[in-house]
């Protein structure tokens, strides 16, 4: 497994950009230098995130998201896997 977090990430299982090997590892998400924990997607190409929008729900009990534009930077949380096992 690799040291940096994919382009683009997705909290919610039946996106595309789905994993959660990569989830469960945990991964952090910096937007304009500020550490967001209520992001539901990002992708650092586009430079985007999606944000969950308090508690509010939409129809079908998903999170409503606000998409905001900026600088993306994510990382990984503790240890790399190889690291914990030695």
């Amino acid at each position: 497994m690799t040291d940096t977090p994919p382009d683009r990430l997705s909290t919610d299982p039946r996106s595309p950009f789905h994993d959660a090997a990569l989830l469960e590892r945990g991964v952090g998400v910096r937007f304009k230098g500020v550490e967001k924990t209520n992001v539901e997607e990002y992708c650092v190409s586009e430079g985007w995130v999606r944000l969950a929008a308090g508690n509010a729900k939409d129809r079908f009990g998903n999170p409503m998201t606000v998409k905001l534009k900026g600088p993306v930077e994510p990382y990984f949380r503790g240890p790399t896997p190889d690291a914990a096992s030695e």
